[in-house]
C-alpha cells in the first residue's frame, strides 16, 4: 500500500492520479491505485489501493480494498483491508474497515465499525454480558 516511509509507489502500479487542479463529477469505478490530490464528487470505488491527498477534497461514499486518507472526505468509507488516517484528515462519514490505523490530530465525525470475521453483533453483545456477568460472580458486592 502507500506507506509514508516507503515512498510512493512506482508509476507502473497507479493506474490513476486525479491532480490538485481536477475536479471529476460523477461515478469513479477503476481496478488499480488511484491517488486523488484534487476533488471528486460523487461515489468512487477501486479494487485495489487509495490515496487521498492533503489538500484533496472527497465528496463521495468510498469503496477500496486498503486506503490511506489525509484531505478531506464527506461520505461513507468502506475500506476490506486497512484504512490509514493521517492526522490532517476530516472525515464527516461512517466508516467501516477490517484494520485501522490514526494519527493524533484527524477529525471524524461519524459511526465506526470493524468486522471482527464472522461474528455476528447478537454474538457479541451476549459474550460480553456473559463476560460481565462472570465478573459479578467473582466478586460480590460488600455489604
Amino acid at each position: 500500500m502507500f506507506n509514508k516511509n516507503q515512498g510512493m509507489p512506482t508509476p507502473k502500479n497507479i493506474e490513476t492520479i486525479i491532480g490538485p487542479s481536477v475536479k471529476v463529477q460523477g461515478d469513479f469505478k477503476g481496478e488499480g491505485d488511484l491517488i486523488i490530490e484534487g476533488m471528486l464528487i460523487g461515489t468512487l470505488q477501486t479494487k485495489n489501493n487509495l490515496k487521498i491527498g492533503e489538500n484533496a477534497v472527497v465528496e463521495a461514499d468510498i469503496k477500496a480494498n486498503n486506503a490511506f486518507i489525509s484531505g478531506k472526505v464527506k461520505g461513507d468509507i468502506t475500506v476490506k483491508g486497512k484504512l490509514e488516517i493521517a492526522g490532517t484528515a476530516m472525515i464527516l462519514g461512517n466508516i467501516r474497515a477490517q484494520i485501522l490505523s490514526m494519527e493524533s490530530g484527524a477529525l471524524i465525525q461519524g459511526q465506526l465499525d470493524m468486522p471482527v470475521g464472522n461474528i455476528s453483533t447478537e454474538e457479541k453483545i451476549e459474550a460480553k454480558k456473559s463476560h460481565s456477568e462472570s465478573k459479578e460472580e467473582k466478586y460480590p458486592e460488600k455489604n
